[in-house]
């Protein structure tokens, strides 16, 4: 059950649903630095988890401390939420869950996708459960990174597995006539979701740019939760 109620009132499956997340190939969570793109993609994954999903999660930006207390500090917020959970449910269900989260941390220059691929491998290979969705938290998309993307599609294709990407926008940048930050522009084909997080006074304001019929939806998120504006 409180499985469920954390679901129900996550601002995942508010703007994206979570029947949706994984349709598809690429999604993108877009914002300029200091926002929130890391915290939404935690809550992303943390949807995953709580749907007995496995995830990975790999940052070219944090280390594996860090990432570790992202996912505790947005596990804390999404109970505070909800109301009063006993706090004894709320340990033993974040016990439960966590061992399906896998955190990997690599720098921009050791990372590439024969890694992830191996991994993957390593998954099948025990027989064990595929992660639903991998979270690329880091990659710089002011470079050309279309050889990389090709390769991550072709472990889509072979492993079934969605991959959400945090993509770095910045403020002197305009946008395109789409309202796409450029880098998404130039490769937004291979996207299928796109959220675009922007500060509007003290607040978040989260526009869905690519979704299906959810497009140009918007929520207002608590910056320093990333919870849903009621």
């Amino acid at each position: 059950m409180l499985k469920k109620d954390l679901i129900l009132k996550s601002p995942v499956e508010q703007a994206i649903g979570i029947e949706n997340i994984t349709k598809g190939q690429f999604g993108a969570v877009l914002s300029r630095a200091g926002v929130g793109k890391t915290s939404f993609l935690v809550q992303i994954a943390l949807t995953q988890l709580l749907a007995d999903q496995k995830i990975l999660h790999v940052s070219l930006d944090d280390s594996m401390d860090k990432i570790n207390l992202r996912y505790d500090e947005a596990y804390t917020n999404l109970v505070d939420n909800i109301g009063y959970v006993d706090p004894q449910k709320a340990v033993r269900l974040w016990e439960d869950i966590c061992p399906n989260k896998v955190g990997i941390s690599y720098t921009e220059s050791t990372f590439n996708t024969d890694k992830i691929r191996d991994y993957l491998k390593s998954f099948k290979k025990s027989g064990l459960a595929l992660p639903s969705i991998i979270v690329i938290d880091g990659l710089n998309f002011d470079n050309d990174v279309s050889s990389m993307l090709e390769d991550l599609k072709a472990l889509n294709a072979d492993f079934g597995v969605f991959v959400w990407f945090s993509m770095k926008s910045h403020r002197e940048e305009a946008l395109s006539q789409d309202g796409f930050p450029v880098q998404l522009e130039s490769v937004k084909e291979l996207f299928e979701k796109a959220i675009f997080l922007r500060p509007v006074e003290d607040k978040i304001e989260a526009v869905i740019l690519k979704d299906g019929d959810r497009t140009d939806q918007k929520y207002t998120l608590e910056p320093a939760t990333m919870m849903l504006v009621q």
